[in-house]
């Protein structure tokens, strides 16, 4: 037994000592990727000296030395860029490929699929000779510069250039300007959302028996609209029912789901509305919270001066951010730049489909998807002259396409000749306001609103293509569409001037939380589904509430989280409930019920991480909002994933009609709202009780908010994703100011999944006191300092200088990479 025991205890202790070593082994060659930034080397690539001087929050100010071109600073961005972000540019040049699946296997099959039906990377090759010639000597040192890193990771054995490469084998081909472009088309595909919000308009008109209910929950954005739609089954009669298939997502799939293709804040400040006197600035850009996150703060310092701000690796430009002169935010505009058009096949050659003009073939060609450890794929892929033709298996297409049809995508980034890379470089070079707006005239998409100020002047312009609709269009662009009616196709584009545009606004402030900018009749209405009806409220009463703002007033405002829906909602769906309980005895449902109605009672609305109120507010409209549609919408209730404020708000006031919701029709009683909102409120509080304790008074916003910063490969993996993802308590909800939209899915629907990765403040008044910071780190190497270095600044609300001051760069620089010219 004692011999036994010996050799249990040799063995043990053996399996640790392997343990053990195995670890230091895999740290070691992890290590050999983290980036050197203080050192001298020389690289093929720039015409003279380059100097990167990484200042103490690792951002790089990236100068040229005397002699220097523009060229060679933009040869040291992407340099720099792939020191941090490796991985991160390869995986996104790969999406855009449509070439994942060569490293990830089958599960990325779908995304490859979709990315080649739309032939993204083809339209980016294409786009390189429509660039001006500065961008293209632009993109092509840029690339010079990634390329440099990648010889000096091979000659000098620097771990593959990232610690993922050891657990997937992604060979790295060198970059070249049509991967850049490809970049840029790739946020479009992440920042449009039209195409999804047709498919579940379609859907839901298919499940409805009342057709009147479709614009109660799907309403246009407030003010005038069109009363009225067509019926969907009435434009495509073959349709029986509505079968939903399953709704999950592919691997890496670059399109959101609907409510996650975009949002952002930005607003500015005239001189006169400044106490200060110099404009202000404010803007955080919002998208997926991932790790590394999708910013990577960087300065240039160009012929005509330092530029500072926000890039996104792959892009060689900044493209939120500031000059000495001028400054630019973006926000997403939701622009409906996107059609889906049902294409009639010919019954008696299904390789034709119905045009304006008669039969005409589809234009098509094969294509290939390698797939690790799988037989290889070939697709087939079609096009019309509406679009590239989609799969019914992508994106639930099936349960809106009749027999006989199949659907295509109209969409403006699709163009051949997108010159949007020359657009964001001309506006970073810009020197003030009405050059900036004529630079947005080459932009094609994604479609942005920049907020813009100079040295004395504010404006707001949206730049992308608007698509040029016919005036007898069916369902003016928010339903699929038939489309072989010529009524139903574009036209072309509408021209730039037509794009909103507000220069120095009488009032001396503008700002846009995605909000309706405009009322104008169709075509030229911008978009029906605006991405946001309720922050601009809070906004508006922040900004009028002072005669003068300064910088700390405007960070104010961007970390604002007092919910307008629920200031609104509250007393509507509590109206007939409010102190209107019997005494109860404690753990009843009854004393639950009055001690949640007691709290929201006497809450402003402030979805703060440390209080209670957030999380029964939150489950209670996402209880009462399930409850009002399942009887009507069946498995489609689920597309619903997030609460609809206008929706509840229609229901409640009983605007036209809308309050039919309430009665349940497959009951035989007929339910009142104040019925459903008891009910709702008891479902609410079961669910807190089962999943975050029955206390009411010490529950936590926070630990069901949770920022879910994943890296989006090995997040899901066992025991690595504990290095490798973010987790933070977070305030703020889906519609305040400082936004963290709920991700609407269990087994965790507060998470926050979405927000402002990118936060800045520029005051013109004193332009180096302006300030940003991004969510996780510069890096994207989970064993660097600079991985989540600045996550918990994003947490509590804090910012770091955003100054082009050299000397204050390198007084406490954590390295200087000085790269010359190898022969």
């Amino acid at each position: 037994m004692a011999r036994l025991f010996r050799w249990l205890l040799r063995l043990t202790a053996g399996t640790i000592l392997l343990g053990v070593l195995g670890a230091i082994l895999v740290y070691f060659l992890a290590a050999q990727s983290l980036p050197e930034y203080n050192k001298e080397i020389a690289l093929p690539g720039p015409t003279a000296p380059v100097e990167i001087v990484r200042d103490n929050a690792n951002v790089p100010h990236i100068f040229g030395s005397f002699g220097a071109s523009d060229e060679d600073v933009f040869f040291g961005l992407g340099y720099a860029h792939a020191q941090d972000r490796l991985w991160q540019m390869a995986v996104m040049r790969r999406t855009a490929q449509g070439r994942l699946s060569e490293v990830f296997g089958p599960r990325t099959v779908k995304t490859d699929s979709f990315l080649r039906r739309l032939d993204l990377y083809g339209a980016a090759r294409s786009s390189v000779s429509s660039q001006s010639p500065e961008a293209l000597r632009a993109l092509t040192a840029y690339s010079a510069g990634v390329n440099a890193r990648l010889q000096e990771v091979n000659e000098n054995a620097l771990g593959r250039g990232a610690p993922e490469m050891f657990l997937f084998n992604m060979p790295i081909a060198p970059w070249q300007p049509a991967d850049s472009i490809a970049i840029m088309k790739l946020m479009a595909v992440q920042l449009s959302s039209n195409m999804q919000e047709e498919i579940l308009r379609a859907q839901t008109s298919i499940a409805l028996d009342d057709p009147k209910r479709l614009l109660d929950i799907l309403p246009d954005a407030p003010g005038s609209g069109t009363a009225t739609l067509p019926e969907y089954t009435r434009l495509f009669p073959g349709l029986d029912g509505l079968n939903l298939a399953d709704p999950q997502y592919a691997a890496l799939m670059p399109v959101a789901p609907r409510g996650l293709g975009g949002a952002s804040n930005a607003w500015a400040a005239a001189p006169n509305r400044s106490a200060a006197g110099g404009t202000l600035l404010a803007n955080d850009p919002h998208m997926n919270l991932t790790t590394p996150g999708t910013w990577y703060l960087a300065r240039l310092e160009l012929g005509t001066g330092g530029v500072i701000g926000g890039t996104i690796p792959g892009i060689p430009a900044v493209l939120t951010g500031r000059s000495q002169k001028m400054g630019w935010g973006l926000t997403s505009s939701y622009l409906d730049d996107q059609d889906l058009f049902i294409e009639k096949i010919n019954p008696d050659n299904p390789q034709e489909y119905l045009t304006p003009n008669g039969y005409q073939e589809f234009t098509s060609r094969p294509s290939i998807v390698q797939i690790k450890g799988n037989a290889p794929l070939t697709l087939t892929l079609r096009w019309t002259e509406n679009g590239p033709v989609l799969p019914g298996s992508l994106f639930d297409l099936a349960s809106i396409t009749p027999p006989g049809h199949v659907v295509s995508l109209g969409w403006t980034a699709l163009s051949r000749e997108d010159t949007s890379i020359t657009a964001a470089l001309d506006l970073m070079r810009s020197e003030n306001v009405q050059q900036a707006i004529d630079a947005g005239e080459k932009f094609i998409a994604p479609s942005q609103n920049v907020t813009l100020a100079d040295q004395e002047t504010i404006a707001l312009k949206t730049i992308g293509v608007m698509p040029d609709r016919d005036l007898r269009n069916q369902s003016q662009g928010r339903l699929p569409n038939q489309g072989w009616r010529s009524e139903n196709r574009w036209q072309g584009r509408l021209p730039y001037a037509a794009n909103p545009e507000f220069v120095s606004p009488s009032g001396g402030i503008l700002g846009n939380t995605n909000n309706k900018l405009l009322e104008r009749p169709f075509p030229n209405h911008v978009t029906y589904a605006w991405g946001d009806t309720q922050r601009i409220n809070r906004w508006r009463k922040l900004m009028q509430g002072r005669e003068v703002h300064t910088r700390d007033s405007f960070i104010e405002a961007q970390l604002d989280t007092v919910s307008y829906s629920a200031q609104t909602l509250l007393p509507l769906i509590g109206a007939d409930l409010w102190f209107t309980g019997e005494a109860a005895a404690d753990g009843t449902p009854e004393r639950q019920r009055h001690i949640a109605l007691s709290l929201l009672a006497e809450w402003n609305g402030e979805m703060n991480e440390h209080l209670p109120e957030p999380l029964i507010y939150a489950s209670w409209v996402r209880a009462l909002q399930k409850r009002l549609i399942e009887d009507d919408l069946g498995p489609l209730t689920d597309a619903y994933t997030r609460v609809e404020p206008l929706f509840l708000e229609r229901v409640f006031r009983n605007v036209d009609g809308a309050s039919a919701w309430c009665d349940v029709a497959q009951s035989a009683p007929i339910e009142s709202c104040t019925d459903m909102a008891r009910l709702a409120l008891d479902d609410a509080l079961v669910y807190i009780s089962e999943n975050y304790g029955s206390t009411l008074e010490s529950l936590r916003w926070g630990d069901a908010h949770q920022a879910t910063q994943d890296h989006e490969v090995l997040g899901d993996v066992p025991l690595l994703r504990y290095f490798v993802n973010i987790r933070q308590s977070t305030s703020g909800g889906d519609n305040t100011l400082q936004r963290g939209l709920t991700s609407g899915e269990e087994p965790e629907p507060f998470n926050n999944v979405h927000g402002a990765g990118y936060r800045g403040v520029y005051d013109f008044a004193d332009p180096d006191s302006s300030v940003f910071i991004i969510a996780t780190g510069q890096s994207g190497h989970f064993l660097s300092r600079y991985y989540d270095d600045m996550a918990q600044y994003w947490r509590r609300g804090e910012y770091i200088p955003m100054s082009l001051d050299e000397n204050l760069a390198r007084a406490a620089a954590v390295g200087v990479t000085r790269i010359l010219p190898r022969d």
